[in-house]
């Protein structure tokens, strides 16, 4: 029997390879067929062993029994091999710099490298050691400070040329800079891409230009993992990072129904994404602007090639240290490392929600903003910084560990209460919400080209129609 598919979406991350079948995304009623699965094969030399096996796995899978399938659009998003790398050079940490950072992180990038001011040596030598996808060149509000950007410029494309290296430069500052910018790199060999600033005037975050350039590069420099160039040329559409997709649903999914909040916890990070404005009664007291969509990636937690750094700070949390902890202590250590990418024992399901626990409790702290007191002639102000999501209507579980274990509404409830009163956390009227078809990635890059059916598809799988 062959069975014919409007779109399959791909999703290769660093551990497990998906293939999600979507049909009648045309119509008022869109379905989700079927999803296939397979760990990605970056050890085996190719990322297209592990998405043939996920196809294969999808045709076993389907509602109408094993079939082979036909498809009308292929499409894919990618995380493998650490996804997209960036550096990001400004001016100010605080202001510039933060702004090209928010730009990078919405997108769906890993930042290797931070640099505010003048770059030295040792930071073009990181810089060059660490080899990026893209670098992003940023600094001074428009008609402001100019030199420092057009140092640093002037300093990476030199470099750059001397490593023989090609990489895209994007340069996001002062607009003044732009003519100058683009001269410095006239005989660089790789790409410029010079946008509007990120950072235009004081308290002004202007990301979403930056943010659509850096998702459009990497498309076009997908070659991340050994055998990612035959993938771009298997789909017929955009090619996104997997945070960037999961960016995606979550921005057209807060048009329907209100603020929300992401978790992401895979094999290697724990993502998390909050669209939201803030409440008024925080805005007022905020001390420097947070973007309307945010992501925050924390590259130490993760549940497999990371999960011994969860487990260091999973036996930090245990305060005693009577002999029968030691042993405890000494058996989660050896369970960790035996611990596969897909826990199929009880015992290994357990450590998983352990550790998923953990990295959870430990991303949304990072994530979120709180209050602070200032002290001065007038006695104490209060002040907040940081994310404010005292706003947040639904708080949205998505990746591998949170969609596969049963018990993953409890970790995110437990994570909410996880707080002192100075973290600007969601409030108790929040609603939780697993991706239980975890396909949001995939219905990100999919809204890309039909928006109305992944709002719905969204709906379907999270199941609000049963909340709303």
């Amino acid at each position: 029997m062959i069975v014919n598919i409007d779109v399959l979406v791909a999703e290769i991350g660093s551990t497990t390879t998906l293939v999600n079948a979507f049909d009648r995304v045309d119509y008022t009623n869109p379905v989700f067929l079927g999803q296939g699965t397979a760990p990605t094969s970056i050890e085996q030399g190719d990322v297209r062993i592990g998405l043939d096996s996920a196809i294969k796995n999808l045709k076993e899978s389907l509602p109408e029994g094993p079939s082979e399938i036909t498809w009308n659009s292929f499409l894919a998003t990618s995380s493998a091999a650490g996804g997209l790398r960036m550096t990001v050079h400004g001016l100010v940490y605080d202001m510039t710099v933060k702004a090209a950072k928010e730009a990078a992180l919405g997108a769906g990038a890993n930042i290797h490298q931070i640099t505010a001011g003048n770059m030295r040596q040792s930071d073009i030598d990181r810089m060059i050691s660490i080899n990026p996808n893209i670098i992003m060149i940023a600094g001074g509000v428009d008609y402001g400070e100019r030199n420092t950007a057009l140092q640093n410029s002037q300093t990476i494309c030199n470099a750059l040329n001397l490593a023989s290296l090609k990489i895209p430069v994007i340069y996001a500052g002062n607009i003044e800079n732009q003519i100058e910018i683009t001269n410095i790199f006239a005989n660089y060999e790789g790409k410029l891409i010079v946008v509007d600033n990120v950072y235009p005037r004081i308290d002004d975050l202007q990301i979403a230009p930056a943010r659509k350039i850096i998702q459009a590069v990497f498309e076009n420099h997908i070659i991340h993992a050994p055998g990612m160039e035959h993938i771009r040329y298997m789909v017929d559409g955009p090619i996104v990072p997997t945070p960037g997709g999961v960016m995606l649903a979550a921005e057209i999914l807060k048009e329907e129904i209100g603020d929300l909040l992401v978790i992401d916890i895979g094999g290697a990070t724990t993502d998390i994404h909050s669209v939201t404005s803030g409440s008024e009664e925080i805005n007022r007291i905020l001390i420097s602007p947070e973007p309307y969509a945010k992501r925050t990636v924390e590259g130490d937690l993760g549940i497999y090639i990371n999960r011994e750094n969860v487990l260091k700070l999973l036996i930090g949390n245990r305060k005693d240290n009577n002999p029968e902890s030691e042993k405890l202590k000494s058996n989660l250590i050896q369970s960790v490392q035996k611990l596969g990418p897909i826990p199929k024992t009880d015992i290994e399901k357990n450590l998983a929600h352990s550790l998923t626990q953990t990295a959870a409790v430990t991303a949304l702290a990072r994530h979120a903003g709180s209050f602070r007191d200032l002290y001065g002639p007038q006695g104490k102000t209060k002040i907040a910084e940081g994310r404010d999501l005292t706003a947040i209507k639904y708080c949205i579980g998505t990746g591998g560990a949170l969609t596969r274990l049963n018990n993953g509404i409890e970790i995110m409830q437990k994570m909410i209460k996880n707080t002192g009163v100075k973290k600007l956390y969601p409030g108790d009227g929040t609603t939780f919400l697993i991706d239980k078809n975890y396909t949001m990635a995939s219905l990100g890059v999919l809204s890309k080209q039909f928006p109305a059916a992944s709002v719905k598809l969204l709906k379907q799988g999270l199941k609000l129609g049963e909340i709303l």
